[in-house]
């Protein structure tokens, strides 16, 4: 146990750097983006800005991970079937040979680790994740399935990749976006939700497809958000929709409300157009709200990630996995961890992965089991 500590230590610390390092970057500018910009001004778009690893957003999101690897068969255990020589294993955030290991040493993923004061929204276009948390909580989702916790006071949690398939490569698509939570609300009780791929809504056109994966958009309405969720109040205006767009084809995205902060990810093909301002890929464009924007493919299908609510307007200080309205909050976060463990940690490994032969399914704080494939 010693030893699992000292790893659980060193992963605090290696995240708590991470993450600060990348706030802590100057942003991205120069004479041809702030021309650029000033062109844009006389539209519909603010801001064209390149993406990393880790995307920028605008309040209320704290930022989004668009992960996509290509795992290859699993083994006995749920790892790759392949050797891990040459690896930074522990940290392993490099692509090579198609994927990473991240923060696991046998299973790809993120062994528990805490955090307090926002929200964890992960969408899963592909592949699976086995859930465990502090609370007694746990599951297994993917395929188009979408987890939300509510971290609030405290929870660890760990987020572990399974490679399931021993014949045949095991490739993982996700998206975790981090949304804050106002001040009334840092300190709820620790909660999480499945949407299950068949609760949320698509819509298909001979032009596009759409997933209300949060709020609502054109009279589709997507599952209920957390009760403590910013999100929860309709008023907040939260949206979460992912876009495929066709070839060649236009679509019309509908105004939200003023004020609201609206940001459009492009995560995959070249030669989108916004109101006749190329979008390069992998760039993010943050865009009046309350307007409607005329969006086309010229050259390839392209998809977008649209986030998008109401600011909080609330200081927002984060350290690693923490993230609060002052300072002292922050100190006293850490040392809450240290003393409680945020409830300690239930499960026999710190990597925590489901047996091999288990469909996806939600195991709630309170005993409630939900099963999606026996």
């Amino acid at each position: 146990m010693a030893k699992s500590n000292d790893n659980r230590r060193s992963f605090l610390k290696k995240a708590s750097l991470g993450v600060t390092s990348i706030l802590l970057s100057p942003l991205f500018t120069g004479n041809k983006i702030n021309k650029r910009q000033d062109r844009m001004e006389k539209n519909k778009l603010l801001k064209i800005r390149p993406l990393g690893f880790q995307w920028e957003t605008q309040d209320p999101f704290l930022f989004c991970v668009h992960h996509e690897d290509n795992y290859p068969e699993g083994n006995d255990e749920l790892g790759p079937n392949a050797s891990l020589d040459g690896r930074h294993i522990g940290q392993d955030f490099i692509i090579k040979d198609g994927w990473r290991m991240y923060h696991g040493d046998k299973i790809p993923g993120f062994p528990g680790h805490p955090h307090r004061g926002f929200e964890t929204i992960t969408v899963v276009r592909k592949g699976i994740i086995d859930h465990a948390d502090s609370t007694g909580a746990a599951g297994r989702y993917g395929n188009g399935d979408v987890q939300w916790m509510t971290a609030g006071k405290g929870v660890q949690h760990s987020e572990m990749f399974p490679l399931l398939n021993k014949t045949d490569k095991n490739p993982l698509e996700l998206f975790q976006i981090w949304l804050n939570l106002p001040k009334k609300s840092k300190m709820v009780e620790p909660h999480f939700k499945m949407f299950w791929s068949d609760s949320i809504p698509v819509v298909e056109t001979e032009d596009a497809m759409y997933e209300v994966l949060a709020g609502r958009y054109n009279e589709q309405v997507a599952p209920d958000s957390p009760p403590d969720s910013w999100a929860n109040d309709p008023e907040n205006d939260v949206l979460i929709l992912n876009l495929h767009l066709k070839k060649g084809k236009t679509f019309t995205l509908l105004p939200a409300k003023s004020g609201v902060n609206r940001s459009l990810y492009v995560y995959e093909g070249n030669g989108l157009e916004i109101e006749d301002t190329t979008i390069p890929f992998y760039n993010a464009v943050d865009v009046i709200s309350d307007e409607t924007l005329t969006l086309k493919a010229t050259s390839e299908d392209i998809k977008i990630l649209v986030l998008q609510g109401k600011p909080i307007n609330e200081t927002v200080i984060q350290y690693g996995p923490f993230v609060m309205n002052s300072k002292a909050e922050i100190q006293q976060a850490f040392e809450d961890y240290h003393a409680t463990q945020f409830g300690g940690w239930p499960w026999e490994r710190y990597d925590m992965v489901h047996s091999a032969d288990k469909g996806r399914f939600a195991l709630h704080a309170d005993g409630r089991e939900e099963l999606k494939d026996s």
